[in-house]
């Protein structure tokens, strides 16, 4: 348990280990129901939006703000079969009051019952929604940034490239908070002594479901899994941010090498210790200040 960042190793010991399949699937879904429309809180205005073309969109706004703004959205993570942009409220609110920036987050379809690529097209109709109405909605076209955690952080990778490919909405940059990117590490052999949250057996049962069949197979698309795509050249600025003791550490890394060779101004946050979804707990000084650093990033990207 030393091996664990100091502030994260009383945390690590009391997590449950747990592996995702179909009966913790259920038990969990019918656990965390969606809680309804958002609060508002102070500094920022909440409320729910109706998405030609896709499913509903928590929306968050800064009050006061009178000029056009920059504008994130906000993927919630999951393993693509659970979750819902409920979840990460408190995290939406924080962005847009610390940043001055609109916040959407959207709702997106669940595997196993909708496997690739019905996430996505919800989630690039959102994407196609916020750039259309941006006047109406006080946001800038020219400063939409994409972002999401673990499997939020895969499918916002593959929205950037599918947005590039399209030529259609430009993004001006992502944030990709501990992605999963890569279905071929399910076929890895990985130590998972120190990982929490998301382990080996989820990762497999996470893929199967998404892809709707066997992970690590010739032909998954590219926009399923990023990391497949042979060329990463003309993507947006990028953060990405992971743990050592994360299971997608190595595929994050990899990923992150990949876009600076390709052109591609990229920061790479690596927290020694730290396991999947440790910024969860915000009570870790750790937690907060990977927290603060892509608040950072992103008042010094949209500046």
């Amino acid at each position: 348990m030393s091996n664990f960042h100091p502030d994260l190793a009383l945390v690590a010991r009391l997590i449950p280990r747990v592996t995702a399949g179909p009966r913790l699937l259920k038990l969990v879904r019918l656990l965390a129901r969606d809680t309804g429309a958002p609060r508002s809180t102070p500094g920022v205005s909440a409320s729910i939006r109706d998405i030609p073309g896709a499913r509903t969109a928590r929306v968050f706004v800064p009050d006061g703000v009178t000029q056009p703004m920059p504008a994130m959205l906000w993927i919630h993570g999951g393993g693509f079969i659970l979750g819902s942009p409920a979840q990460d409220d408190a995290l939406a609110a924080t962005f847009a009051r610390e940043l001055g920036m609109t916040v959407v987050a959207p709702s997106y379809r669940l595997a196993p019952e909708h496997p690739h690529p019905a996430a996505l097209d919800d989630l690039y109709a959102t994407l196609a929604w916020l750039h259309a109405n941006a006047e109406a909605l006080r946001v800038r076209a020219d400063r939409i940034v994409v972002g999401g955690a673990s499997a939020g952080g895969g499918l916002a990778a593959g929205l950037t490239l599918m947005a590039r490919d399209r030529k259609e909405i430009p993004v001006a940059f992502q944030l990709l908070v501990y992605p999963m990117l890569d279905d071929r590490t399910v076929g890895k052999a990985i130590d998972g002594t120190h990982h929490r949250l998301w382990n080996a057996g989820s990762n497999r049962f996470g893929w199967t479901s998404y892809l709707g069949r066997e992970p690590g197979g010739a032909d998954v698309p590219v926009y399923a899994a990023p990391a497949r795509a042979e060329s990463l050249a003309g993507l947006p600025p990028t953060w990405i941010g992971v743990g050592t003791f994360d299971l997608f550490h190595d595929e994050d890394v990899a990923y992150a090498k990949r876009l600076e060779a390709a052109g591609v101004p990229v920061e790479l946050e690596v927290v020694p210790g730290a396991f999947h979804g440790f910024d969860g707990f915000q009570g870790a000084n750790v937690a907060k200040t990977f927290r603060a650093r892509q608040i950072a990033t992103l008042r010094r990207a949209l500046a």
